[in-house]
């Protein structure tokens, strides 16, 4: 019950905090364990460029900050997570609401600390998030790299 609450603070977070309410996008669903995360890009007048279709910076940026944060989630204060490349493939205009849904197993969250624990004290991952239609047409391909260490000022 307490899980299901702290998610839904999560997606009201979302909704006000200031950088990511401009994208236009909209956390719709947070797994209590962060497992899954849901987010919709609306076709609407905040989200519409000059030729009427969803601007390509509102889905990206609706996308951009999930991956690092289901990891931050995921993995806890023993590891320090960021951001380092990302891209995106336009393959047709979004002309209605969008949809990215994001997965993180419990075994690539095992991976990441299996690889930690090892010689290397850092990693990257790739991962990727398509933003579809109703349909389940793929209109953008959102590629991530995300850069994971320990934190080596809890090892000493």
């Amino acid at each position: 019950m307490f899980d299901r609450l702290r998610t839904r603070l999560w997606k009201v977070l979302f909704r006000v905090h200031p950088a990511y309410r401009g994208t236009g996008g909209r956390v719709t669903h947070i797994a209590p364990d962060w497992s899954e995360v849901r987010v919709e890009v609306p076709h609407n007048w905040r989200t519409k460029n000059y030729m009427g279709t969803i601007f390509g910076g509102s889905m990206y940026g609706a996308v951009d900050p999930i991956y690092a944060i289901m990891l931050i989630k995921r993995l806890g204060d023993d590891y320090v997570v960021w951001d380092k490349a990302a891209s995106i493939e336009f393959k047709k205009p979004g002309t209605e609401t969008l949809t990215a849904t994001f997965e993180l197993s419990d075994d690539e969250v095992s991976d990441v600390k299996a690889a930690l624990d090892g010689e290397t004290d850092s990693i990257d991952r790739e991962y990727t998030v398509d933003l579809v239609d109703d349909a389940g047409t793929t209109h953008a391909t959102v590629e991530k790299t995300i850069h994971v260490s320990t934190d080596a000022s809890k090892k000493a």
